[in-house]
């Protein structure tokens, strides 16, 4: 019997991680039945089920790989000395997570957006799937706090605000950025890029450091 290549075995997963990905972005979790991802990706029951024992296994098998992917963009300018700018940066790791996923679609429309939403409302009741969204966003919010202190060793950013709360705000614009695709439709990562360096051009005026000036 002809072995089957290890080529072979993850391009059948990439089928099914893909084809459910797209089948939780239409229907969300729990109007999503196993059956569906069957249609969805045209194979038999013992084939899916030869890499995944269920939806909950897909859900999180979808999950960690992209979180893996945002932390491996954000790790690999952690290395840099100093790392791009904020702008630079998020716009280019979330752009090419995005381009990893810009053949899934939903009536037209980016599937991975919604995807993401979907997975966020699912995380409110399985504990589980928050388990693995905590873990993994606390590695990249850890990475980002690396990052933000080279930001700091460079002269680049002020050292009196704490590294974790840059941090917690940069997840918090990609993952806005993200609802708003959800929401509103598809926009280029330009759009981040473009209002984070203005953001970055603001100044404090004499005085006004504490916000004093918004009482």
């Amino acid at each position: 019997m002809a072995r089957v290549s290890q080529e072979h075995l993850d391009a059948r997963r990439r089928q099914i991680l893909d084809g459910a990905a797209v089948c939780f972005a239409r229907n969300g979790f729990h109007a999503t039945s196993m059956q569906d991802v069957l249609k969805e990706v045209d194979l038999s029951a013992g084939a899916v089920y030869r890499y995944f024992s269920g939806k909950e296994e897909l859900i999180g098998a979808i999950v960690e790989e992209v979180l893996g992917q945002v932390r491996d963009g954000f790790e690999e300018a952690a290395l840099s000395s100093p790392p791009p700018t904020p702008d630079l940066l998020v716009a280019k790791v979330l752009g090419r997570v995005l381009a990893t996923k810009e053949s899934l679609t939903v009536d037209g429309r980016p599937a991975f957006p919604r995807l993401v939403v979907q997975v966020w409302t699912e995380t409110l009741r399985n504990d589980d799937l928050a388990g693995v969204l905590r873990d993994g966003y606390g590695a990249v919010r850890q990475t980002w706090a690396r990052i933000v202190e080279a930001y700091q060793d460079a002269g680049m950013m002020r050292p009196d605000v704490a590294a974790d709360d840059v941090a917690r705000t940069m997840m918090a614009t990609a993952m806005g950025f993200l609802a708003q695709q959800a929401l509103f439709g598809p926009a280029p990562t330009g759009i981040l890029q473009d209002g984070l360096r203005g953001l970055m051009s603001v100044r404090d005026l004499p005085g006004t450091t504490d916000g004093s000036q918004l009482g």
